[in-house]
């Protein structure tokens, strides 16, 4: 189905998952309006602010996982999804 893209299974994962994601964030957004706030980040931001600031700061850790370590992309992976988190809940 993808192989028109050349793209592998992890890469449609990833872009799959990233979709969903944003149809859960529009639909949470129509029951629920996002409330802007101001958390560690010192700027006032809604949820999807906070996904989108979290989502860009997982990438910058993982490339600068690749750039700087050898050590398991697991490790990075586990790394950017708790930066994510953390700016997602407290930012």
């Amino acid at each position: 189905m993808l192989e028109w893209m050349v793209w592998t299974a992890p890469t449609a994962l990833v872009f799959t998952g990233l979709a969903l994601l944003l149809v859960v964030m529009a639909v949470w957004a129509r029951i629920s309006p996002p409330v802007a706030r101001r958390g560690f980040l010192r700027i006032e931001t809604d949820r999807g602010d906070r996904l989108y600031i979290g989502l860009i700061s997982a990438a910058v850790v993982l490339a600068g996982w690749i750039a700087i370590t050898d050590l398991s992309m697991w490790l990075a992976l586990g790394c950017a999804l708790l930066v994510a988190v953390v700016i997602g809940i407290w930012g």
